[in-house]
């Protein structure tokens, strides 16, 4: 899956904040960054790259046979996403993340040599709830003969506007003033700004993989 926000390219600044303005970038989502306390603040590099998970719920699926029925004893496969592996490069115009990731399952009927084949989805969100791609795909998993356990591996990538990952200038200015104690500035956190968090929150994108589920399956997460 491929996707592009068109913008004027630039590059990513270092950004100084108060500690609780540190934690508060991390839940935002941008990934890579290493923090160091210097004379007025903490200096962190935000990266461009898109902080990879898997969403809540959608890790694990399971197939019962027969269908539509969810008693332990009619639980067909289980499987679940593991091992997420990821890869972020960046060039003049865009960051390419790609994650690969595998799949592990175990079946009820370990006779036969089987294959099952489970979808997945691969999400790019920006600001944490904006889902601007989305594709579905496929995982085959192998059982062989005699086996309970089988295994399969997926991949996905996406592409994002180097442009659009990045904070505006005025933005940086405003995250990368010097606060000296004393100053009445120092125990303000910029972030408390509304414009200064939208636009952060605008620059940070995730890249998301779980199991494709339907709505009983979901459930069945859920609850059980």
């Amino acid at each position: 899956m491929e996707w592009a926000l068109i913008a004027t390219a630039k590059e990513p600044a270092p950004v100084k904040i108060r500690i609780a303005a540190l934690m508060t970038l991390a839940l935002l989502g941008a990934c890579s960054r290493r923090g160091q306390i210097e004379d007025g603040g903490v200096y962190v590099t935000r990266s461009a790259c898109p902080q990879v998970a898997i969403p809540g719920a959608t890790g694990d699926i399971t197939l019962f046979n027969p269908a539509g029925t969810t008693v332990a004893s009619a639980i067909d496969v289980s499987a679940a996403i593991t091992n997420l592996r990821a890869n972020c490069t960046q060039d003049a115009s865009f960051v390419n993340s790609t994650v690969s990731f595998d799949v592990v399952a175990t079946r009820r009927d370990r006779a036969a040599a089987r294959q099952v084949v489970l979808p997945f989805y691969d999400v790019a969100v920006q600001g944490g709830t904006n889902v601007v791609a989305k594709k579905v795909g496929a995982v085959a998993v192998d059982f062989p003969a005699g086996s309970a356990r089988g295994q399969g591996r997926g991949q996905a990538s996406v592409r994002i506007s180097r442009a659009a990952a990045t904070l505006p200038a005025d933005v940086v200015r405003r995250l990368t003033a010097e606060r000296k104690p004393g100053q009445e500035s120092a125990a303000v956190d910029p972030l408390t700004n509304p414009q200064t968090r939208a636009a952060v929150a605008r620059a940070t994108f995730e890249h998301l993989i779980g199991f494709a589920l339907t709505q009983d399956q979901l459930r069945y997460n859920a609850t059980r």
